[in-house]
C-alpha cells in the first residue's frame, strides 16, 4: 500500500477565496473597528516616539523623520490590507521597533545615507530567506512554548506599565481601568461599548478635563507628509553592523511574535509568504528612509483581542486603512499623539494587551517544554544584548538549546501527539 504525503507548497496558498467588498461589510462591526483603532493608537504612539527619539539623537532633520514615519505606516498599511483580504486573516504589518533601536547607536558613526543602504540590503536578505523557505523551516523547528515564552517576555512590560501608569497618573489611568473592568464584568454593557474602546473614550475625557493635553508651541505646525528621497551609500561597515541584526529582528523576533500570537488565536499565518512580503515592503520603505516592515506581535494581539475568529480580518483592514491615513497626515497626527500624557498611552496599551499576555503565559507553561520556556522568558526580560542583537532573539536561542539538552523527552511526546 502506497501512502501519499502531501507536500506543503513553498508559498502558502490562502485556502479560501479573497474577501469581497460584500464580505468585508458583512463581517465588520464596532468591536472589530475598535480593535483596529486601538492597534493604530498603539502603533502611532510609543513606537513613533521611539523613531523621533532615535532620529533626534542621530541628527536627522524633521523632514527626514516625517518621511521615515510616512514610509513605515504607508507600506505597513497597504501590505496589511492586501494580505488580510487575500488570506482572510488578521495579518497586521508595521515596522520593527527593535530595528529602530538598533539604528540609534549606528547613527553615531554612520551617515544617514549609509544606514539607508543597509535598509535596502536588509530588504534583499529578508526577501531571499523568504523565497528559499528557510524561515518556515526554522520556525517549525522551535517548539511553540519557547516562542510564546519569548512573546510573554516582550509583552510583560505592557502589564507592568499599566500598574505604573495608575501610580503615576491616577486621574487619567484609574478611570480607564475601572471602565474596562465594568464593561468586562457586565456583558450587557460591553456588548454596546467594547471594554477597550470604553477605556479609550473615558481616558480621552479624563485627559481633556484634567488639562493634560498640551500641544507644543500651541498648535500643529503642519499636517501633510512630504516624503524625502536619500540616495543610499553602500558601506561595508553599515552592512556588517546592521543588515544581519535587522533581518533577525524582523524574521525571528518580530515575525516570530506575530506568527505565534496569530496561531494562539487560532489562525494559520503564511510564514514564507509573510517573509517575502516583508522583504518587498521593506525595499519600498527604504526608499522613504524607513526601517524594515514586519508582522508585528503586539498589534496582531490587539487585532485578535475579541470577536469571532473568521471576522477578525476586518479589524486588520481597519488598522491598515488608519495606517495609510496616518502616513498621509503623519506630521499632524504625530504631534497630536505626543500631546497626550504618557500614562494615557501606557494604560491603554496595558489594558488592551492583558488577554494577549495571559494567552502567552498559558501557552508557554501549560504542558511540555516548561523549563526551556522559563529560561526563554527570563533571558527575554533580562535585556541581554550580544552583537547588537536584543534579548528576545537570544531568549529563543538559549531556550531552544536548553530544550534539546534537558527536555529531549518532550520532543518525543510532541511527535507522539
Amino acid at each position: 500500500m502506497t501512502t501519499t504525503v502531501e507536500k506543503t507548497p513553498l508559498f502558502e496558498r490562502p485556502g479560501v477565496r479573497p474577501a469581497s467588498p460584500g464580505d468585508i461589510l458583512r463581517d465588520s462591526g464596532p468591536g472589530y473597528a475598535s480593535n483596529g483603532l486601538i492597534g493604530m493608537i498603539f502603533a502611532a504612539s510609543g513606537p513613533v516616539a521611539i523613531i523621533l527619539g532615535v532620529g533626534a539623537q542621530g541628527g536627522l532633520s524633521s523632514a527626514e523623520l516625517a518621511s521615515w514615519i510616512f514610509g513605515v505606516f504607508l507600506c505597513g498599511g497597504i501590505l496589511t490590507i492586501i494580505a488580510s483580504v487575500v488570506y482572510r486573516q488578521p495579518l497586521g504589518f508595521a515596522f520593527t521597533i527593535p530595528g529602530v533601536v538598533l539604528v540609534g547607536p549606528a547613527l553615531g558613526h554612520l551617515s544617514w545615507a549609509e544606514v539607508i543602504g543597509a535598509f535596502f540590503a536588509t530588504a534583499a536578505l529578508i526577501l531571499v530567506l523568504g523565497v528559499t523557505g528557510l524561515v518556515r523551516k526554522v520556525m517549525a523547528a522551535i517548539p511553540m512554548p519557547i516562542v510564546m515564552a519569548m512573546v510573554a517576555g516582550v509583552f510583560l512590560r505592557f502589564g507592568t506599565d499599566l500598574i505604573s501608569s495608575v501610580e503615576g497618573n491616577a486621574v487619567v489611568a484609574a478611570p480607564m481601568v475601572i471602565t474596562f473592568v465594568l464593561l468586562t464584568t457586565i456583558p450587557r454593557l460591553g456588548k454596546y461599548l467594547p471594554p477597550v474602546l470604553g477605556a479609550l473614550v473615558v481616558g480621552a475625557i479624563a485627559v481633556a478635563v484634567s488639562g493634560q493635553f498640551t500641544l507644543e508651541d500651541g498648535g500643529v505646525p503642519t499636517w501633510f507628509a512630504a516624503p524625502v528621497w536619500t540616495a543610499p551609500v553602500w558601506s561595508v561597515g553599515a552592512m556588517l553592523e546592521l543588515v544581519v541584526p535587522l533581518a533577525i529582528t524582523v524574521l525571528v523576533v518580530q515575525n516570530g511574535q506575530g506568527v505565534a500570537v496569530l496561531q494562539a488565536a487560532g489562525h494559520k499565518p503564511p510564514v514564507n509568504v509573510t517573509a517575502v512580503a516583508c522583504g518587498v515592503s521593506s525595499g519600498f520603505a527604504a526608499s522613504f528612509g524607513a526601517v524594515a516592515t514586519c508582522l508585528t506581535g503586539p498589534t496582531n494581539a490587539l487585532l485578535t483581542a475579541s470577536g469571532e475568529k473568521q471576522r477578525q480580518y476586518t479589524a486588520a483592514i481597519s488598522f491598515g486603512i488608519l495606517s495609510i491615513l496616518f502616513a498621509l497626515f503623519a506630521p499632524g497626527f504625530t504631534t497630536l499623539m505626543l500631546a497626550a500624557p504618557e500614562e494615557f498611552i501606557l494604560a491603554l496599551g496595558g489594558i488592551a494587551m492583558l488577554r494577549a499576555l495571559q494567552q502567552a503565559f498559558v501557552t508557554s507553561f501549560r504542558g511540555n517544554f516548561t523549563l526551556s520556556a522559563l529560561i526563554t522568558f527570563v533571558v527575554t526580560i533580562s535585556g541581554l544584548t550580544i552583537f547588537n542583537i536584543g534579548a528576545a532573539f537570544w531568549g529563543i536561542v538559549i531556550g531552544y538549546i536548553v530544550s534539546r539538552l534537558m527536555e529531549r523527552a518532550d520532543y518525543h511526546k510532541g511527535l507522539a501527539g
